[in-house]
């Protein structure tokens, strides 16, 4: 606890002159091209932006799924299409996800990937916008499981806005080595209205613009100094097939999860685990210590890229 808590004071503090320190980014937007760099390999752009005066992108390997924000320069890109992709491992996972689920309503109350592939588990937190600080206390449980102990963490850019501080902080743990973040797009203000229909409610509230929640959010991680993935988590996990289809048009794939632990109690293999650790749900992360504790969590914790 005593190494963790010192790496985290060095980290704040570098976090947050490296944060300040961010090249602006510019003229952020969506495109779909296969580019190749001077020895031959390949992959997808999904987004473009100019980053310190310089023409940048945000791309994906289609068969990994890992990301990268890179210069454009040196590299040959051309428009592409999902047709032309259809058979890489990236475009199956964004057509595949949540395609399972149909509901007589249309409105999915789990929408996304919801169970991985393998052995071991998929842990994933959400920081849905909150006033409450991060508890970390979970993430300190999880960076003593091992060096890059893998974790996705599904990020509102509400909540980034406010917590400059733990973000900066868990940056540090992963710059250590203690975990591997995966970043998790989970909206820009994650709108809800208490006593709301979800019909209507999260980003199914008429006038809700699904394209700003997702680049804003994407925005700010760049400019934070992180990469977004290429997961996107809706608010309260519900979407109906409009909004999964204009999810799917931006290369992004849903995720959900079949072991909530506040509401399930339990995982199995190849569970995404579904936790708060932003001060919302604590009763969810006391389970997930307990299961720990009891050796009632398969191992190992796989990275989220593995899933689909």
């Amino acid at each position: 606890m005593k190494g963790v808590a010192v790496i985290s004071l060095f980290w704040l503090a570098f976090g947050a002159a490296a944060n300040a320190q961010s090249p602006r980014v510019a003229d952020y937007r969506p495109v779909f091209e296969l580019c190749r760099d001077a020895g031959g390999g390949q992959r997808l752009a999904i987004r473009a932006m100019t980053r310190g005066g310089a023409k940048h992108i945000l791309s994906v390997d289609p068969q990994t799924l890992a990301t990268r924000i890179e210069a454009a320069a040196g590299l040959s890109c051309a428009p592409t299409n999902d047709e032309a992709q259809k058979n890489t491992r990236f475009m199956r996972a964004v057509r595949s996800a949540g395609s399972e689920i149909t509901l007589a309503s249309g409105v999915s109350r789990n929408a996304g990937l919801m169970h991985g592939s393998g052995s071991g588990v998929f842990v994933t937190g959400d920081l849905c916008p909150t006033t409450k600080p991060l508890d970390r206390g979970f993430v300190e449980l999880l960076a003593r499981q091992g060096a890059k102990t893998p974790v996705a963490l599904a990020i509102s850019g509400n909540w980034l806005k406010r917590h400059g501080a733990d973000f900066d902080w868990l940056r540090g743990l992963t710059s250590s080595g203690a975990l591997d973040i995966t970043w998790v797009n989970h909206s820009t203000r994650h709108p809800y209205t208490r006593g709301v229909a979800e019909t209507q409610n999260y980003l199914m509230i008429p006038g809700s613009d699904l394209d700003a929640e997702i680049f804003e959010t994407e925005q700010l991680l760049v400019e934070h100094g992180e990469t977004p993935s290429v997961f996107f988590r809706f608010p309260g996990l519900v979407a109906d097939t409009a909004l999964m289809e204009k999810l799917r048009a931006r290369h992004l794939i849903a995720l959900g999860a079949d072991a909530w632990l506040a509401l399930t109690g339990r995982a199995q293999t190849g569970s995404i685990i579904l936790t708060h650790p932003n001060g919302n749900e604590p009763y969810g992360l006391r389970i997930f210590a307990r299961l720990l504790e009891q050796g009632k969590l398969p191992k190992p914790f796989r990275p989220l890229n593995e899933a689909p």
